[in-house]
């Protein structure tokens, strides 16, 4: 490690006066800094209880982007950001290089850290890169809403030694795994809000569990439930005291509740298309809709995919008359089926080589994993760079293309068994749509690309009852999960470096932006606010523009931390 390195891992207090950062102020990469260039402002004065850090490495997300396509109608922004505008970069590692007085016995300089960007003070978002500056900025002020937020401190510790691009990823791996561990509920919420709807012609239904002393909603709303099993649960009602509402009409239940409350759990007997599609608005966050039926739905069903992202929606089904094992009899799997068939739609971008890195390294991972993306670019990518190890573990990798006139050919030989998993990374519709269509018998769809709520695809639940197949979806992380993923990179069980594809100095945010935009890298792009100006470069044209750093390379292709030695060694700022 050279002396310039050593110096700047130190954490020593800066000697300049200024601040560089990219302000937006508001819709449109247009307003994104001044004169196409970052601004520059005094560096922050922190107070007794706070931290000055220095942003080391900053990778760019698609939720950037994001923000800079609706401005202040961005639902995460809550401010006139012309007036105050917001400094993107959730995705970062930083140095400590200043420390109030009454955190000096907690806190030394050169301490490094990666952050949970999710930051929430009595429930308010106060999110890193939103409400609070994020990493394209040289220096921060790290506050007590950060310190001393409601989980704590938001603040991860990150080894020395760890290279600052490899942490900064650390954050949408923690995305991916989360992908691969989202917990649905088996049973209907204890001390919920239940809505049974009967269908003209009564069965025998039971819930055999679920409605009893033990654990039971605190809430059941009736519609048109009549026979036996309506005196049934009306009778259980009345003995644990759970509150009856009935809703005569559909159109009645906004009376019967809460303006603002929904319905954990939705059962409907015997379903229409139309009645899914009716009531679905009114399921709350984390809900389910068990569809109870030995008849097909006469058509698809326009579903919100937007809120099975957002809102952890589920639906399940089965002509199962015992209610309670229609929840528990096929727990909603979010992991990918060992020795399985996979398929990752849209899978040349970042996030999804991240997925397509997960299943090829994971212990139980898929037998079987095609890869689809409309950019040959980004395909032949992927498969060159796991080509070698999918070899030797025996995996069949295979990369299409959908504008190739014989993909639809190639992918009918999947249909008839169908894929046991289907990720879905592209945020269109009728793509979601027809990737469903893939789905072998209790086959998994993860919706990872976060559309809009409000977005509806067509999708066949005719599947979801007599197939078991299941829709999920969601692509945030919690703090635990940033953990768990910086630990897999500093024991060795993880390569994060692998999903870097371009670099630049802070000067290139706005083409690192652009890039984001036109889907031009196969990989993250990272950058380092505190080097000399550096373009936008892509790891192979390093070879050219610095072929000091090119040569640390893994292959010609994959980002080092020896590489990002030498990145550093050349090109960081003077302080002076």
């Amino acid at each position: 490690m050279s002396v310039k390195i050593d110096h700047y891992k130190m954490g020593i207090p800066p000697k300049r006066k200024t601040n560089r950062l990219w302000p937006l102020y508001g819709a449109g990469i247009e307003n994104l800094g001044i004169d196409n260039k970052p601004i520059e402002v005094p560096i922050p004065v922190y107070g007794s209880d706070e931290l000055l850090v220095r942003h080391d490495a900053c990778g760019l997300c698609f939720s950037d982007v994001k923000v800079i396509r609706l401005g202040m109608d961005h639902p995460r922004i809550y401010r006139d950001i012309k007036k105050e505008p917001v400094v993107l970069g959730h995705e970062v590692v930083m140095t400590v290089v200043g420390i109030g007085e009454n955190l000096t016995d907690q806190y030394k300089l050169g301490d490094r850290f990666i952050i949970q960007a999710a930051i929430f003070i009595n429930g308010i978002s106060y999110a890193y890169g939103y409400e609070i500056q994020g990493g394209l900025s040289q220096y921060n002020v790290i506050d007590q809403r950060v310190l001393n937020g409601d989980h704590g401190n938001y603040l991860i510790p990150v080894n020395t030694l760890t290279g600052y691009a490899e942490s900064a990823t650390v954050e949408p791996w923690a995305c991916v795994i989360a992908a691969y561990n989202l917990e649905y509920r088996t049973k209907l919420k204890p001390d919920g809000a239940t809505w049974i709807i009967g269908p003209d012609n009564q069965a025998s239904y039971q819930i055999s569990h679920g409605l009893d002393e033990q654990e039971h909603p605190s809430k059941i709303l009736l519609t048109n439930l009549q026979g036996a099993f309506g005196s049934w649960v009306r009778g259980k009602a009345e003995k644990l005291g759970i509150e009856i509402v009935e809703v005569v009409n559909l159109a009645d239940i906004k009376d019967k509740l809460d303006p603002k409350a929904k319905v954990d759990d939705i059962i409907l007997l015997r379903p229409t298309a139309e009645l899914i599609e009716q009531v679905s608005p009114h399921l709350a966050f984390h809900g389910i809709m068990a569809l109870v039926s030995n008849k097909s739905l006469e058509r698809k069903v326009k579903i919100d995919v937007g809120r099975i992202h957002y809102n952890r929606w589920v639906y399940i089904g089965g002509s199962e008359t015992d209610i309670a094992r229609l929840y528990s009899h096929m727990p909603v799997r979010s992991s990918l089926k060992p020795g399985g068939r996979v398929l990752f739609v849209g899978a040349g971008g970042p996030m999804g080589r991240m997925h397509v890195q997960h299943a090829i390294e994971a212990k139980d991972g898929p037998s079987t994993i095609i890869c689809t993306d409309v950019s040959k670019l980004r395909l032949n990518d992927l498969y060159l760079s796991h080509a070698e190890e999918v070899k030797k573990k025996g995996i069949e990798l295979i990369c299409l293309n959908p504008k190739h006139e014989d993909y639809m050919n190639r992918m009918e030989i999947f249909k008839e068994q169908g894929f046991d998993d289907v990720i879905v990374f592209a945020p269109i519709t009728s793509v979601i749509s027809d990737s469903a269509t893939y789905l072998a018998r209790e086959g998994v769809m993860n919706i990872f690309a976060g559309v809009a709520r409000g977005t509806f695809a067509e999708l066949d639940l005719n599947d979801t009852i007599f197939k078991d197949v299941r829709f999920i979806g969601h692509s945030g992380s919690a703090i635990d999960d940033m953990r768990l993923m910086l630990n897999k990179v500093e024991t060795g069980q993880l390569n994060t470096n692998h999903s870097v594809a371009a670099i630049g100095s802070l000067g290139a945010v706005k083409d690192g932006m652009r890039a984001l935009i036109d889907a031009t890298f196969p990989g993250k792009v990272v950058i380092f606010p505190h080097i000399k100006n550096l373009p936008l470069t892509a790891l192979p044209d390093l070879k050219e523009v610095l072929p000091e750093v090119f040569s640390k390379l893994k292959n010609g292709r994959q980002w080092t931390n020896e590489a990002e030695e030498a990145l550093l060694d050349l090109m960081l700022e003077d302080e002076d």
